[in-house]
């Protein structure tokens, strides 16, 4: 634009284009982003207005633009006039929520002086004189000046639904938005039909939450009561979504109205939902079509925090999967859980390279809490992963389920903004803010909703404020802590009841009918109550077994790869494309890999990984491999993606290997442990027959996510039947790098560890690594799969005692434990075991090398620690019949480790009369020192101790 001008074009700017260009100038000095780049452009060039009277010294600045509006005919007063109806118009659309209709509980509008007249220095009078395309270009036509164009905007923007869009940044974004509301787009009408079928929907959703609590007094159920609009919003937002060629629909959400969503969205049978509040049989009771997946592990969990799969079929009988996930109360982590499971149904997996994404095929709908929303760190990890390139959905719907309550902790002692949602702001997602007791509002709420992310592809919020009729969990008395709201609440009619009266005063339907409505609904209830038996369940303790297959743990598998077929994979590894430019010292570290087939040739540990990789690929199963780090390595050892340094273009070997038959992706993370291992997990539970992997920067990161491996990992098939084989890479080890770089907690894993949930294990070669993720690949179809939780190792990766010769990738298997070479052979002179794993297992193996008599002693390295080979070392601890110690030993405090866990397995397992022997760092409150020199001298003396004879 400053190109046209050799002198100051501020001259150049007259009448309304300076007013204009004042008022943007105005708006670049707050916030220069917002303004037209050309017009930012210019201002940076040029500066302020005021430096206009550089070149009319004679002049005020008041007299030139006094002069400007002159020259076209206009006064200066006019133009301020203008310009004031215009900033009132941008503050009806920034502020008119303030001043809207949006609590049920408080009826009068709330008071907002910013949208006042006089607060703007305008009159009626004023206002008339202005056209009302210069307020609202979307105005109808009926809509003749400026002055009905405010009352118009006022109307739209302060109904019972209220928009915050101030905080999108995208002006196309923007302008569609507020497009959509000022042309009335977004309140398109509803049929009678569509009336009455929101009023039956009310129905249900209120008479079911009627008959459990008269017919099963003081049990918990967390009614939707007071956000029964709910259940109406997720029915408008799948209709509309397989309309628009959605096949799969992902909810997650705490307890809050559950059951509701369960019976009258996912269609869980009221019979079976009435059979678990009386503990009574119901197998007999799921239906025989198979149209919805109630799935139950052996354990089980309480019925408000059970998920189910729905198939439903839209009127072109396409197929579409309606899933509610399964969520424990820890309300908001399902969040990121729903978002994996989208992301796994919009990739297609089948061809090399990465996943194709199709954003069209899978949505995600959030239903959060109001206290939970601002107050669980989880949302905002989860929503940061929304426009990430290895994590972006293509749009959740995000529902509030705001009841104004969090427990018995009232809004203005659980959050520091004005609303709920406004965390949201942060991340520019358009915000709805809709009375619940208005349903017709709420479905204008979806409508923009699903256009929004359909034109977008972002992330879309409806906060639904309403209240909670009961306290907590119904056994609560509200009236202690809340007496005012629950006096209010107590008089307050029912959504039901004001939608009714409002469709029979329009004559949409007669009282009769809904009479009508009301007794079909009742009859519904009674009629799959008479169904349930009354007599309890019989309590049969093999009911709460695993099932056999993962009881019995896994099958024999084959996961050797001839050399030939490695060799081939290795060369196609080491082939970039041409002209591709790799860093010189990366290229020459990984054309050393050429030797490693060589005549005593090793393969180290990132080769053996990437071998492991190419040979899954080749298999045909896909694989995705995401961490804060995991494109290069944490330790600059995996090199997955290529850089080219003159281009910065990226490369991935995997992708072009000629033997692949899957997709391969992996994805740096953003630094977040909780978020990122709940979306992997979700990925793996949706998409069983991928190999997924996750990855921590360093393993006691893993800290972080914590609810995820106790509560959905680690307990998600006994709870819910929901099966994964999710691999969890956590770098361990104790490499005097302090305490947070030191341990992954391997204990809690292992305190974790029952009914074949899980294997954790703790490697020391690179051939075991490359087989125990080969098996788990082998797995993940079967019904034994499980995840597999690897403590990895550190300054191991280069440590040629890792490494391993071709023949045992090609000969060998995976080993629960590895029998040190050279030492046991005697078995009568063997008195000592010495028993470690991991990291130890080296320091022990090289330590012992130096050793002149060996024939006392035997090494045993523990490589699977769970499931624990107990029979195996059993029978190997009794074949030495002079056998008189066990020591276990390990690099973490006697409290942390695997100590704990194997010791009475040992006690157990050893012959009669044999001691068992800890030896390492005493307990501690901290995992490792912080000095490196202190860690060294106590390594040092726990690697003598064990080789040193009593």
């Amino acid at each position: 634009m400053t190109n046209f001008f050799s002198v100051n074009p501020w001259k150049s700017f007259a009448g309304p284009n300076l007013a204009y260009a004042i008022e943007q100038y105005d708006l670049f000095l707050k916030s220069p982003n917002e303004v037209d780049e050309e017009l930012k452009k210019f201002f940076e060039e040029w500066g302020s207005p005021e430096e206009i009277g550089n070149d009319h010294q004679d002049k005020t600045y008041d007299s030139f633009i006094s002069a400007s509006f002159q020259s076209v005919g206009m006064n200066p007063e006019s133009m301020k006039k203008i310009m004031s109806a215009v900033q009132l118009a941008d503050h009806i659309r920034t502020y008119g929520h303030l001043a809207a209709d949006i609590y049920p509980l408080n009826k009068s509008k709330g008071e907002n002086n910013l949208l006042s007249l006089d607060r703007y220095d305008l009159t009626e009078e004023d206002l008339r004189q202005i056209p009302a395309s210069f307020i609202c270009s979307d105005a109808p036509k009926n809509i003749k000046d400026g002055f009905e164009a405010i009352q118009y905007l006022k109307d739209f923007y302060t109904k019972t639904i209220a928009f915050e869009f101030h905080q999108v940044h995208d002006l196309a974004e923007k302008k569609w938005l507020h497009s959509m509301v000022e042309s009335g787009s977004v309140f398109h009408s509803l049929s009678n039909e569509k009336k009455k079928s929101i009023l039956k929907r009310l129905s249900e959703v209120e008479g079911f939450e009627k008959f459990l609590h008269r017919t099963f007094v003081g049990q918990k159920r967390f009614s939707v009561e007071g956000l029964d609009a709910l259940i109406p919003i997720l029915d408008e937002l799948i209709a509309e979504s397989v309309q628009n060629g959605t096949e799969t629909i992902n909810i997650g959400m705490a307890h809050r109205g559950r059951l509701n969503v369960l019976a009258h969205v996912l269609g869980k049978p009221y019979e079976i939902i009435f059979s678990e509040f009386q503990h009574s049989p119901n197998k007999e009771l799921v239906p025989s079509e198979g149209s919805i997946g109630i799935n139950y592990g052996w354990t089980g969990d309480v019925k408000y925090h059970l998920g189910a799969d729905k198939q439903i079929k839209d009127e072109s009988t396409k197929t579409v999967r309606l899933t509610l996930a399964n969520n424990p109360s820890h309300l908001e982590y399902v969040g990121a859980v729903v978002e994996g499971y989208t992301r796994a149904a919009q990739d297609d997996r089948s061809q090399t390279g990465y996943p194709i994404q199709d954003f069209a095929k899978s949505l995600a709908v959030l239903i959060h809490g109001d206290a939970a929303f601002p107050g669980e760190g989880i949302v905002a990890e989860t929503l940061n992963l929304s426009r990430l390139r290895g994590y972006q959905t293509g749009g959740t719907v995000h529902i509030i389920a705001n009841n104004m309550i969090g427990f018995t902790t009232e809004s203005e002692d659980s959050r520091s903004t004005r609303y709920s949602s406004d965390l949201a702001k942060g991340y520019e997602i358009p915000i709805v803010h809709v009375n619940a007791d208005d349903p017709e509002a709420c479905i204008a709420a979806v409508h923009l909703a699903i256009l929004y992310r359909k034109n977008f592809n972002k992330d879309f919020l409806i906060d639904l404020i309403g209240y909670r009729r009961f306290g907590h969990n119904e056994m609560d008395e509200p009236l202690v802590t809340q007496p005012k709201m629950y006096t209010l609440i107590q008089k307050h009619p029912t959504v039901k009841e004001i939608y009714a009266e409002k469709l029979i005063q329009q004559g949409t339907i007669s009282a009769e009918e809904f009479a009508d409505i009301e007794k079909s609904v009742e009859d519904k209830l009674i009629e799959a109550h008479s169904k349930v038996s009354d007599r309890k369940k019989e309590i049969d303790q093999d009911e709460a077994l695993p099932p056999e297959t993962v009881e019995h743990g896994l099958p024999k598998i084959s996961t050797a790869v001839s050399i030939e077929d490695l060799k081939e994979i290795n060369e196609g590894l080491l082939k970039w494309p041409e002209g591709f430019h790799v860093f010189k010292k990366l290229e020459r570290i990984l054309s050393r890999r050429k030797e490693s087939f060589g005549e005593n040739g090793k393969i180290d540990w990132a080769l053996a990984e990437t071998l492991a990789f190419s040979t899954i690929l080749k298999d045909g199963t896909p694989i995705r491999l995401t961490g804060q780090d995991s494109e290069r390595g944490t330790f600059s050892q995996r090199h997955l993606v290529l850089h080219d340094y003159e281009t910065g273009e990226k490369y991935c070997p995997l992708h072009t290997l000629s033997t692949s038959r899957a997709s391969f992706a992996v994805h740096n993370s953003p630094l977040t442990e909780g978020a990122v291992l709940a979306f992997e997990y979700g990925y793996n539970v949706f998409s069983p027959e991928t190999l997924v992997l996750w990855e921590a920067q360093y393993g006691d990161f893993a800290n972080v996510a914590q609810v995820i491996f106790d509560q959905f990992i680690a307990a998600g098939r006994a709870k819910w039947g929901q099966k994964s084989g999710l691999v969890m890479l956590l770098p361990h080890g104790y490499e005097g790098q302090g305490p947070e770089h030191s341990s992954a907690r391997l204990e809690r894993f292992l305190q974790l560890a029952a009914e074949n949930n899980w294997t954790v294990a703790n490697l020391s070669t690179s051939a075991q690594y490359f087989h125990i993720l080969r098996r788990q690949a082998a797995i993940l179809k079967m019904e034994e799969v499980r995840p597999l939780v690897l403590m990895t190792p550190k300054s191991l990766l280069r440590n040629n005692l890792t490494a391993s010769s071709p023949e045992e990738f090609s000969n060998g298997e995976f080993k629960a434990f590895l029998e040190e070479k050279g030492y046991g052979e005697k078995k009568d002179s063997v008195e000592r075991i010495v028993m470690s794993t991991g990291k130890m297992s080296i320091d022990i193996s090289d330590k012992a090398s130096q050793l002149e008599d060996k024939d006392w002693i035997h090494i045993i390295r523990l490589e699977e620690i769970y499931p624990f080979p107990f029979d195996d070392i059993k029978e190997l601890l009794h074949s030495y019949p002079n056998l008189k110690e066990i020591v276990w030993v390990q690099e973490e405090p006697k409290n942390m480790g695997a100590w704990n866990f194997v010791e009475p397995r040992l006690q157990a397992a050893a012959p009669k009369g044999v001691t068992i022997q800890y030896i390492g760092r005493k307990r501690r409150s901290s995992p490792a020192e912080g000095d490196p020199l202190v860690h060294k001298k106590k390594q040092q003396r726990i690697v003598t101790d064990a080789l040193t004879r009593s």
